[in-house]
């Protein structure tokens, strides 16, 4: 792990592999970090520069000067990989990163080489009520005050089916991520800007779907079946969005396939990378 000023701001970074292998760029969900693609890092970085990192204001990195929305959070890491002096990359977002992961495509497409979107944001307006609490006035900034050690394994048991991944690790750095100063603006910013009580709003998912289709791009979207931030049924929609787009739905599998199924989900990837690296 290190530290990478960006336009002035510190971003928490982790990287693995050949530096002058293709890259692979792997993002978190909202209130998350890094360490969420840990199990990845070694499943790829044989043959690429693999990079997971902290998206401005979240894990242990700073936020950007203006309001966090998808716009500011896709600059800020494009940014982030200008001063790692990268290109083209592969782009791999869960949850809210699926959606940060589409905006960086929209906004750049020559600088993306394929797209993994795992139990994205964008695909429908169901969302756990935990999130659309955050948007009562003055009652999110408590609730996300109020994340220690009772409650912050009840907030990590509702991203696993399989319960034992809540681990003391996992809990630790749930605590240590929502003690840091930019975590409750930053978070109830991109709430906000994402929706409010009634759920995911459907202008931004519209407009940035139809952004996304412009630019076809290898894809590859999966979900887990017990999902209970983001349903499984959005699955449905991501693949009328994207009918170029392969798919796959894990069994007995929550918001996080990438550490519920690490082997299943690398296996079913690299086909995909391996075939753009070679063209």
């Amino acid at each position: 792990m290190r530290f990478l000023e960006v336009r002035g701001t510190r971003i928490r970074l982790h990287e693995t592999g050949p530096s002058d292998a293709p890259a692979v760029v792997m993002l978190h969900g909202i209130g998350r970090s890094l360490e969420d693609w840990s199990l990845q890092h070694d499943r790829f970085d044989d043959q690429y520069r693999v990079i997971s990192l902290d998206m401005p204001g979240f894990g242990l990195s700073q936020r950007m000067p203006a309001p966090t929305t998808l716009e500011v959070l896709a600059d800020g890491v494009w940014a982030t990989l200008d001063a790692l002096g990268l290109g083209s990359v592969h782009l791999m977002g869960n949850s809210l990163g699926g959606a940060v992961s589409m905006t960086m495509l929209a906004s750049a497409p020559d600088r993306v080489s394929t797209l993994t979107l795992v139990n994205s944001a964008g695909f429908g307006k169901e969302v756990t009520i935990a999130l659309r609490l955050l948007a009562v006035p003055g009652l999110g900034r408590r609730l996300l005050s109020r994340i220690d050690p009772r409650t912050a394994p009840r907030v990590e048991r509702q991203l696993f089916a399989d319960r034992s991944l809540v681990t003391p690790e996992r809990i630790e750095m749930a605590i240590k991520v929502a003690r840091q100063p930019d975590f409750a603006p930053v978070y109830l910013e991109v709430a906000k800007a994402l929706g409010g009580f009634r759920g995911v709003a459907a202008p931004w998912r519209t407009a940035l779907l139809e952004r996304v289709a412009a630019h076809p791009r290898p894809t590859m979207i999966m979900w887990g079946d017990r999902d209970v931030i983001l349903p499984c049924a959005h699955l449905a929609a991501a693949r009328a969005a994207f009918p170029h787009a392969q798919s796959h739905l894990f069994g007995n599998t929550g918001h996080m396939p990438q550490i519920e199924r690490p082997d299943e989900f690398a296996e079913l990837v690299r086909p995909m990378l391996a075939r753009v690296t070679v063209s």
